[in-house]
């Protein structure tokens, strides 16, 4: 096994961002989550415009900072985001400061890359996401039941026919489709076939970002349906959650961003094409993005609601 690492058997995620990565067989291994990237030319070529938006957010920040001298201040725990976190971005961009103690802060922020964990308590009386230690897709199911009041999750030993078969794991993309009834494999959760093609063939996912419980963003997701599971999507455009989703169901996706305790967060939910019906099938804490595959417009467009709805949950 070829492995490189620059720090071998430590997940900093401080200081140099290359100690937070390791390339084993020609993958890149994000240590924190054990999420993996093939190390080929896309790859490159998306951390090249990845980089280019960051240099973009900084300068934005900049100016921001300069029309608002007093900013508010949020203190990370138990580790500040790297800046391919959409919430470092939307930090960055509104001109927020991040404060280096509770003390010295207007809120606090739990912000921890596990899939579950256990948050320590509130180190301030503004505090967000310090509910939220498990993100896995069997909770995620569990929740999803009590909010939408039908089940996305199945027994792969009694249900008959097609079901997906996936990691607990935050952020895998491991998922593949699996005849049942079958054995239950220890580690992975078990959920309906939600299929959001028509007849164009392609499959939609839409990313719903979330500040102080309530939805912000859609990233309309693009992507055939045979590759559903890809991390690759073929186009994403953002759109306002009033242009996707119903008054009842933005008061469904809220209802469930309670249950789950977060108050900042992407949902990764489902329109089944038959029924109509959503599913929220994914939650994730510390999301990364927006998606390199995205015009600048709408880059901006995106960072700027959810720099806006930043700045107002912390300041509230």
């Amino acid at each position: 096994m070829s492995v490189f690492d620059l720090a071998p058997g430590r997940n900093t995620q401080r200081g140099f961002w290359g100690f937070d990565f390791q390339i084993v067989d020609g993958y890149v291994h994000v240590k924190s989550t054990g999420v993996r990237f093939k190390n080929d030319w896309q790859l490159w070529a998306d951390i090249a415009r990845w980089f280019t938006y960051y240099l973009f957010v900084r300068a934005h920040g900049f100016l921001a900072k300069l029309s608002r001298p007093s900013p508010p201040r949020v203190w990370f725990a138990p580790h500040r985001p790297r800046p391919w976190y959409i919430v470092w971005a939307a930090m960055v961009w509104g001109g927020l400061d991040f404060a280096t103690s509770p003390e010295h802060a207007d809120a606090a922020f739990y912000f921890e890359d596990q899939t579950q964990a256990a948050p320590p308590s509130p180190p301030h009386a503004r505090a967000f996401n310090f509910g939220v230690g498990d993100v896995s897709k069997s909770h995620v199911a569990r929740v999803m039941e009590q909010a939408f009041g039908y089940p996305l999750a199945i027994d792969p030993t009694t249900f008959v026919g097609e079901a997906v078969e996936k990691g607990e794991g935050n952020g895998l993309h491991d998922g593949r489709v699996v005849l049942c009834p079958t054995a239950r494999v220890e580690g992975k959760s078990y959920q309906r076939v939600i299929k959001t093609e028509g007849e164009d063939g392609w499959a939609y996912d839409l990313r719903t970002a979330c500040v102080g419980r309530r939805p912000v963003v859609v990233f309309v997701k693009q992507k055939p349906a045979a590759a559903r599971f890809s991390i690759q999507n073929t186009s994403v455009v953002v759109k306002t959650p009033e242009e996707v989703f119903s008054a009842a169901e933005i008061a469904q996706i809220e209802h469930f961003c309670a249950a789950m305790q977060l108050e900042w967060g992407g949902l990764d939910v489902l329109r089944e094409h038959e029924s109509g019906r959503l599913y929220v099938v994914d939650v994730n804490k510390t999301d990364t993005g927006p998606a390199v595959v995205l015009s600048w417009k709408d880059r901006a467009r995106a960072t700027t609601l959810l720099s806006d709805a930043l700045r107002k949950m912390v300041s509230a």
